[in-house]
C-alpha cells in the first residue's frame, strides 16, 4: 500500500493523533515538511491519500508552497485520493476547492464545544456524536466550497468541517495531544495575552481535565479517521 502524504507546515504542528491512528491501523505514512523545505510533491497518485496540519500562516499568504499546495489538492479531488486537513490544512482545501479564506469573527484559543450539523453527511462521518469538545486555535476559518456541505459548527465559528465525498476538512484540532497543547501554549502566550475574548482560554483551563478531554476528543478523531481511511487506495 501507497503511504499516507503527511504535509507539516510548522514545526509544533505535526501529526499528533492523525499518525498513531495510522499505526495503529498499519497503515504506513509519510512526513513532508515543509517548514524544512521539502518539495511539495507533484502527484497526488503517489500517495494513498493526502493529510495537511496546522500551521500559523495564512491561506493567503504569498508563500512559494501555497500555490503548490493548492494544486495538489485539487489533483487529489480530481484524481480520487482522498484529502484531509486540520485547521490550516481545512483552510487550504476550501481554497483550493473555490472556497474562501478570511477573518473569523474572534479568535477561538482552547477548548471549545463542536455541534454536529442535522444532514446526512455530517452523520455518515460523525455517525452518533454530538456534540463534542474539541481543541482550537485560529483566526481565521473558511467557507463551505461548492460541493461541499457543512458538518460542524461551533458557537463561535459557523464552519467546523466539510466534507466532499470521500475528503474532509476541518477548523477544529481532533489530532491532538496533551503534548502538543502544551507546547502551543507555552509558545502562545503572548498571543493569549493580546486577544482575551469569549472564545480564548488560558493556559490553565486548556490543562483542566487535560488527559479526559483528550481520551474523549480521540474517539471522535477515531471516528472520522475510520471514515476517511475507508476511502484509501490499497493498491
Amino acid at each position: 500500500m501507497k503511504p499516507v502524504a503527511i504535509f507539516r507546515h510548522s514545526s509544533t504542528e505535526g501529526p499528533g493523533y492523525f499518525a498513531t491512528y495510522l499505526e495503529r491501523k498499519s497503515v504506513p505514512w509519510k512526513l513532508i515538511a515543509l517548514d524544512a523545505g521539502e518539495p511539495v510533491p507533484k502527484k497526488a497518485r503517489d500517495y494513498a491519500g493526502l493529510a495537511f496540519m496546522g500551521g500559523p500562516m495564512s491561506a493567503n499568504d504569498p508563500l512559494p508552497w501555497v500555490p503548490q499546495v493548492l494544486e495538489l489538492i485539487r489533483e487529489g479531488v480530481r484524481k480520487d485520493v482522498p484529502v484531509i486537513g486540520h485547521c490550516l490544512g481545512g483552510q487550504l482545501m476550501s481554497k483550493a476547492l473555490g472556497g474562501s479564506v478570511g477573518p473569523n469573527p474572534v479568535k477561538e484559543i482552547g477548548w471549545g464545544e463542536v455541534r454536529i450539523a442535522d444532514n446526512s453527511v455530517a452523520r455518515e462521518w460523525f455517525g452518533g456524536v454530538d456534540p463534542f469538545l474539541s481543541f482550537h486555535w485560529h483566526g481565521e476559518t473558511f467557507t463551505i466550497p461548492p460541493g461541499g456541505t457543512r458538518i460542524a459548527s461551533s458557537a463561535h465559528c459557523a464552519n467546523q468541517g466539510f466534507a466532499i465525498g470521500k475528503h474532509l476538512g476541518l477548523q477544529c484540532h481532533v489530532e491532538m495531544t496533551p503534548e502538543m497543547i502544551r507546547t502551543w501554549y507555552a509558545g502562545g502566550r503572548d498571543e493569549i495575552d493580546s486577544c482575551a475574548g469569549p472564545g480564548v482560554q488560558q493556559p490553565e483551563e486548556m490543562e483542566a481535565d487535560i488527559d479526559a478531554r483528550i481520551a474523549d476528543l480521540n474517539h471522535v478523531a477515531e471516528r472520522l479517521y475510520e471514515r476517511w481511511t475507508m476511502g484509501l487506495a490499497k493498491a
